[in-house]
Order: structure tokens, then sequence, then C-alpha cells
């Protein structure tokens, strides 16, 4: 953790020939990066700036502010400063020549104003949608990211190993969360969580307890919580833990950037016995889909897997969501942002491939009552999987 962190000039270069191999099948003369998370996965700096990545030759990285703690922490050869984002055609003309014919954006994420605003400003004759490069590109995780996320989850299991020694009847829901958040932060958690979707927010608090379990909400996940407010209603609220009773945290960690997403239950005292069974066959639904990964198995055989072990376990009812509020989904993508691509959904015809990162959560929700669930990270291997959360795979009994 700290200023001392850099993505090496190698991991840069290798990301950069990857793009620019899309960018030149898909005849597209340049990209200009503007989003901060693919900033910093394409330059290794999140200081305020754009980057032109042309299809062939070097990258220029624009910087509005700050130009030298970018050059400190970014090894690009090509950095210069910007007052205004009036100067990027200028900047792109005078080293590369010309302006590009086709240019890329991320129109995923880019408001329509500021694109509105690029587009008359840079007076490029074609915009396309670069986001699906972009995300494929970073979809695959190289060895040196894998180690960063390794890093992360043992920063989880280090906070989820807290969980177990602090938590006890009488705390509120958001007033332990509030303890385990501190811990983690102190010893290097970011804080931040990065998610791409703009009506979705990042927030490490996700603790349901008892009936908070079961209440569904806004959140595109089987169960909501009950929130702090009308005004944010989703995960931990104002709830007291109590013994015997199921106690699901899905906890969110972030660490120079990478992410872990990891959910376990918790009881203090004795797990209710018919909770216990729910959070077994979770557990035994969550390995059964591992038990399928391997390049060439697609996403949605993935969930379809997922779906007919829940049948044969009796839970065909709750899994995923109670009746009419189920999602459609088992897992996600992860890295750089909390939720990345590729997702684990039904009809997904993509195939898994060896470098994919992804958090599986399998997750039962009995309505009004409680949730069981587990989630984890794993990689996708050349003959199968390698796990990267290193919390212990068991229910917490405190």
């Amino acid at each position: 953790m700290g200023t001392d962190f850099h993505v090496p000039a190698g991991e840069l270069c290798r990301r950069q020939a990857r793009i620019q191999a899309k960018l030149q099948e898909k005849d597209i003369d340049g990209l200009l990066i503007v989003q901060r998370v693919d900033l910093f996965y394409f330059s290794g700096t999140a200081q305020s700036g754009f980057l032109y990545m042309p299809a062939e030759g070097d990258p220029l990285l624009m910087i509005k502010k700050y130009l030298p703690r970018a050059r400190r922490e970014s090894a690009l050869l090509n950095l210069t400063a910007i007052g205004s984002i009036r100067q990027i055609p200028h900047r792109i003309a005078d080293t590369y020549g010309r302006l590009p014919g086709t240019l890329g954006l991320e129109m995923d994420v880019l408001p329509v104003n500021y694109f509105n605003k690029l587009r008359n400003l840079l007076g490029v004759r074609d915009y396309v949608d670069a986001a699906p490069l972009i995300l494929a590109t970073r979809m695959i995780k190289s060895d040196w990211e894998i180690d960063q996320m390794a890093q992360t989850a043992a920063l989880s299991q280090r906070t989820f190993d807290y969980m177990t020694t602090t938590i006890r009847p009488g705390l509120s829901e958001i007033e332990f969360t509030g303890m385990y958040e501190a811990f983690a932060r102190k010893w290097g958690h970011g804080g931040m969580l990065r998610v791409r979707d703009f009506l979705t927010e990042g927030y490490a608090w996700h603790l349901l307890s008892g009936t908070s379990g079961g209440m569904v909400g806004v959140l595109d996940s089987p169960a909501s919580g009950e929130g702090t407010s009308a005004a944010f209603p989703c995960g931990a609220g104002g709830r007291r833990l109590a013994a015997n009773e199921p106690i699901m945290i899905d906890f969110s960690c972030v660490l120079n950037g990478y992410h872990m997403d990891e959910t376990r239950m918790f009881a203090i005292g004795d797990m209710p016995a018919r909770a216990m069974r729910a959070c077994q066959a979770a557990m035994e639904i969550h390995d059964a889909v591992l038990e399928k990964v391997r390049p060439g198995v697609t996403l949605g055989d993935l969930f379809d897997v997922s779906v007919d072990r829940a049948a044969a376990l009796g839970y065909a009812d709750p899994y995923l969501g109670p009746p009419g509020s189920k999602v459609t989904f088992i897992g996600h993508g992860i890295g750089l942002e909390l939720v990345e691509a590729p997702i684990i959904a039904r009809g997904r015809d993509i195939p898994l491939e060896a470098g994919m990162t992804l958090a599986l959560e399998p997750k039962l929700v009995f309505e009004n009552e409680f949730s069981a669930g587990i989630e984890d990270v794993f990689r996708v291997t050349e003959t199968g999987y390698q796990m990267v959360s290193q919390v212990p795979g068991k229910i917490f009994i405190c």
C-alpha cells in the first residue's frame, strides 16, 4: 500500500499491445480514454487527464492536473500538460501529424453532454463505441494483476478474522460494518469501491442480519437489506445483531485499486437448523459450479448448473431471490472495478477464457425471514480454476 505502488512498464506495454490489436482489427484509428479506471489501467496514473491511444505507435497522456505526480506514477513516455480539453485536438495533431478518421470513445460511461462537447471539439469524421474493446482487454488478467488481487484477498481474510473476534449481540448492523471497515482501512483498504454503472453505488457495508436478509429492494441482487434510510435503502441498517440468527456479511475490499468481493454466513451462538441447511445448500451449489469451470464452458452453462443444483436440493423457490424478484446472474467479473465483464448469467454464450477473474455468489432469499449464501473470487486457468479468495469456505459460528 502507499505511494510506492506503481504499475510496471512491461505491464502497460502488454496492455497497449492488446488494445491496439483490437483497434486495428476494427479499423479504428485511435482511442480517447476519459474514464478514471480505464485511464489508470492503460497509463498507471489516475490523475485528471486524457489518454490518446493510436492504433499504432506510442500513446499520448495529456494531464490537466497534476503533471508532476502523473510523471512519478506513470511509466508512459509521452506525457504533456494541457490547460483545458480544447488543447486535445492540437496535441494529437502535433504528435501524430493528423487527427484520427475514426475515434473510439467509452460510450457506455460518457455523459451525453460530455460526448457532445468532445464531438464538437475534436471534429473527427466518425465516432464509435470502443468500450467493448476496453472491457474485453481488461477482462483477461495478467499474473501481475492476479498477484495484486491476492494481496487484496489477504487483507479481506484478515478483516474476516477480525469480524469473528468482535461480532456480538446488541451492535447495530451499520455500527458493526463501521468497525470492520475501519479495521480494513487501517491496513490499506482504499475506501472507494469503483463501479462502472452510473446507477450503481459501491459500498462495503452489505451486512444483512435475520429478517433484514429477507428484504428485497433496489439492488440488482437477490436481497437488498434495510439500508440506512429511504435515501439509501440497501446494505446494513439500524437493526441490532442478535444471537442464534443467520447473519450474511458480503464484504468488498480494495487495495491498490484491485477489488475482492466475498460473502460468508455468521451466527452468534447457534445457527438455526433451517438456516444452516440453506447455508450448506448455497455452498454445495457454489462447489457444483466450480467443478464445471474450464476454458470453453459458457457463462450460461455455469448459470444453468447452479439452477439445476438448487432445484435438486429443493431450493428452486428461494434461489436467487423469492419468486417474482429473482435475479438472472450468479456472478461477475472483478478487478479494477467491483463488477466487470463478464457476467455469469442466464443465456450468456460467452466462453470462459484463461485469465478471467470472477466472483461467484449463489444466494438464497427467504422473503421477510433471512438470506443464505456464499461468494468467492476465482481465476480461470488453462485446465480449470484457481481460488483467489483466501477466506475459509465455511460458516462462522462465533
